[in-house]
């Protein structure tokens, strides 16, 4: 990845005038010189200088490249407009309440802040992996949509757009339900329009396939630890053939399997409900599916007390300075295990049915883009991933 030791980023802004931004390993020293210029820092981490005075602006300037050169410090003009306009402008026309966040990345170790929370494999992180990228807006609609928007490298103009994510997530380029990066014209409006009917409704169904690919995985994970208790239980024998003497340890084995099994059915009491509101098997070729889409609706209301209770000790205890011992930990979720175990059987039995209506369920418009997903359960946040740090708090 290509790097000066120090350089400055100009452009213009209809409100901020000509903003400077920099970046390099040595981007203090462009600091430097940017002050010295008399250049005004921004709370972002830009620099600023009116053009309200053509004198005033040339002077500046002027001053700018004889500090710049003292410093070491190479000044590139940029074809763009300042970016944190283009994103506001942007924002501004997209649906629901958008706001726009510019991010300064000054040293190329801040870029890789952006990897635990990129949600895209696509053009915008090859630019990423083959480009510094100084700076960055982040557009945010308030319940949980977060964008990436960068100009596009190697372009004159136009900017890319892709999608972050603070959940937990699978190898970007492996996963099948990593949304797509977007190309954007440099015209604010026409740029919104495409975000807006491509980009948001693409985004939207990435996330549901998300979410459905989370559940299929927890039932997987907990129906291959099911059939092995089930063939312990049947014959008598551990899976390499030891014969289980005493009935006290079927018992253990039970709790052990409801232990890991809880682990897992959490996944499909925080994703199931709202993925259930979605299904309507009378649209699709297979209505005779709406009586087991009720048992599966049941045995998540049926869980609902299990499910409080492990999120509010969960709360508690991220509330106050105190931790549960690991057994403890262990002997919670197992008995919390052992309360829903109907329910992940009734889930295990029909997970072929919910895997074709919630396929077939995929949204595909753009209308409830901008109000969170509903949710059945009453669900406590989990903990936050680490924050990314933008360098203007650094």
């Amino acid at each position: 990845m290509p790097n000066s030791p120090a350089e400055i980023a100009l452009s213009t802004s209809r409100t901020l005038g000509l903003v400077a931004i920099a970046s390099g390993d040595q981007y203090r020293q462009a600091n430097q010189a940017l002050a010295e210029a008399g250049f005004s820092r921004q709370p972002s981490g830009a620099y600023t200088s009116s053009l309200a005075d053509a004198q005033a602006a040339r002077n500046t300037a002027s001053a700018l490249m004889h500090h710049a050169h003292e410093h070491g410090v190479t000044v590139i003009s940029s074809t763009r407009p300042y970016l944190g306009d283009f994103g506001a402008e942007v924002a501004a026309r997209l649906p629901g309440a958008w706001s726009a966040e510019l991010e300064i990345y000054s040293l190329p170790l801040w870029q890789e802040d952006l990897w635990p929370a990129l949600w895209e494999a696509g053009e915008i992180h090859r630019a990423l992996e083959d480009h510094r990228i100084p700076f960055a807006s982040v557009l945010k609609n308030g319940t949980g949509t977060d964008l990436l928007l960068i100009e596009r490298p190697g372009h004159r103009s136009g900017y890319l757009l892709g999608a972050l994510t603070e959940h937990e997530k699978e190898d970007v380029r492996n996963d099948p339900a990593t949304p797509h990066t977007m190309a954007l014209p440099a015209e604010p409006g026409r740029a919104a329009s495409a975000i807006t009917h491509t980009f948001l409704p693409a985004y939207r169904r990435a996330l549901h396939n998300r979410a459905v690919n989370s559940v299929l995985s927890a039932l997987e994970r907990i129906r291959e630890e099911h059939q092995t208790l089930q063939a312990i239980k049947d014959s008598g024998r551990y899976s390499d053939g030891v014969p289980l003497r005493n009935p006290h340890l079927l018992t253990g084995l039970e709790r052990d399997f409801a232990d890991h099994a809880w682990l897992s059915f959490r996944h499909v009491l925080e994703h199931a409900p709202s993925l259930l509101t979605r299904c309507r098997p009378a649209a699709t070729p297979w209505p005779e599916d709406a009586a087991a889409l009720i048992r599966l609706r049941e045995a998540i209301a049926a869980s609902q007390d299990a499910w409080n209770q492990w999120n509010d000790l969960r709360h508690d205890l991220y509330s106050i300075p105190q931790t549960l011992l690991p057994h403890e930990w262990s002997q919670v979720r197992g008995q919390l295990g052992l309360a829903v175990l109907p329910a992940i059987e009734a889930w295990l039995a029909d997970s072929d049915v919910f895997e074709r209506q919630a396929r077939a369920a995929v949204p595909g418009g753009a209308a409830d883009l901008s109000a969170p997903s509903p949710r059945l359960l009453t669900t406590r946040p989990a903990l936050p991933p680490s924050p990314r740090t933008a360098a203007a708090h650094r």
